[in-house]
């Protein structure tokens, strides 16, 4: 766990955050429960829910392990609801669930772009739907609430094999620009968090044998960023003063270029 920021800057704040089970969004909870939010955690694998949530606990944050699909939209609306009523609403919502299965577009691999639209944009405004209005009414009572979604490089820079993954992600960052038009009069902070190489479990995921040379190229070529180094970008995120709002933060890995 990173010791950077000690201070409880986000103490009495509840931070929801989804894809929890591991990469990002596992180590956003830790560093969010670090900071003094208590967080909600959110995927479908429940025992990795259950070792966070005692590992956040041992080291005395605050967290709570909800096993749901942001897929399923019944799950998540009934995620909120126990969000609600046990918590009193989110003021904090991490979109950070998400899948990359890159592939020639050529090889016609449509469940795996269905898996990525579902997953990547469904899920996302799913929970989106499910949190909004808590995070609202979170910033009417409190003066600020936030929104932040985990885009990627790859909204805007070109990766061949990569179409249907990058245009998900395209999907998301531009999303952001838009909510943020509508929530920020509202004092709800949206943000586009939008990381370069993140070694995570992501690349365990990909399948195409070009996008696999390709990473591991890579790897043997620059130091990729960590699930830790977003996570303290996220927790920096959430700390700022109310009128701040890093609407759109890429971060890259020093010698990744594109």
């Amino acid at each position: 766990m990173s010791t950077q920021h000690t201070a409880k800057t986000l103490q009495g704040r509840i931070a929801v955050i989804t894809g929890a089970s591991s990469g990002i969004g596992e180590a956003t909870a830790e560093k969010l429960a670090e900071l003094g939010a208590q967080v909600v955690v959110i995927a479908r694998r429940a025992e990795r829910l259950t070792d966070l949530v005692a590992r956040i606990q041992k080291n005395g944050g605050s967290a709570l392990a909800i096993a749901a699909d942001v897929t399923d939209k019944a799950a998540v609306r009934a995620a909120a609801d126990r969000v609600e009523t046990e918590l009193g609403g989110a003021d904090l919502l991490l979109n950070n669930a998400g899948v990359m299965l890159p592939a020639p577009i050529e090889e016609l691999a449509t469940d795996q772009w269905q898996h990525q639209i579902d997953l990547n944009i469904t899920g996302l405004m799913n929970t989106t739907a499910a949190f909004t209005p808590q995070l609202v009414r979170a910033a009417r009572e409190r003066g600020v609430a936030d929104l932040i979604n985990t885009s990627s490089i790859a909204a805007q820079n070109i990766f061949p094999t990569f179409a249907v993954y990058s245009a998900t992600k395209a999907y998301v960052t531009h999303l952001s620009r838009h909510l943020r038009t509508e929530l920020g009069p509202k004092n709800v902070r949206v943000a586009a968090i939008e990381p370069g190489i993140v070694g995570t479990e992501l690349q365990s995921h990909v399948t195409d044998e070009g996008a696999q040379t390709w990473l591991t190229d890579s790897k043997n070529t620059m130091e990729w960023l960590t699930a830790q180094d977003v996570a303290d970008t996220i927790g920096f995120l959430a700390s700022l003063p109310p009128r701040v709002n890093l609407q759109q933060v890429t971060i890259m890995p020093t010698r990744q270029l594109s």
